[in-house]
């Protein structure tokens, strides 16, 4: 693969990381388990802002009941992110909710065999009020 060609596939991918990312913020995708399952991969961890430890069904089961299922909207700014190797995308973002922030970082994968990206890893720490 040549090098325009490797910089235009990374670039497509982590725009379709950012797409499902987005997709997971949606209150209609938070809503519902099966949209959201879609997007979690199965081996799915996340250590939320609280501090907590979420495992994939845990967080599907609690998804529709926390900040950003209830018709809300989180305020994303900053995303960004970059190919760490093929099928693995980092992201990385800030996130306002009703005046509090927090900074995230999420893996997302595709594995062989598999068109959609799913989150693998999701991190979110409180932003300090002073800042």
């Amino acid at each position: 693969m040549s090098r325009i060609s490797q910089e235009s596939q990374e670039s497509a991918d982590v725009s379709a990381a950012i797409d499902a990312e987005l997709q997971l913020l949606d209150p209609r995708v938070r809503a519902s388990r099966s949209l959201a399952a879609r997007l979690l991969d199965p081996e799915f961890v996340e250590v939320g802002a609280s501090g907590r430890r979420w495992t994939y069904e845990e967080m599907l089961a609690a998804l529709p009941e926390l900040d950003g299922g209830g018709g809300a909207r989180f305020e994303t700014s900053r995303m960004g992110g970059v190919v760490l190797a093929p099928g693995i995308v980092h992201l990385t973002y800030e996130t306002d909710f009703g005046g509090r922030r927090a900074r995230r970082s999420s893996l997302w994968r595709r594995r062989d065999g598999e068109t959609g990206w799913r989150m693998y890893y999701h991190q979110a720490t409180p932003v300090p009020v002073a800042e």
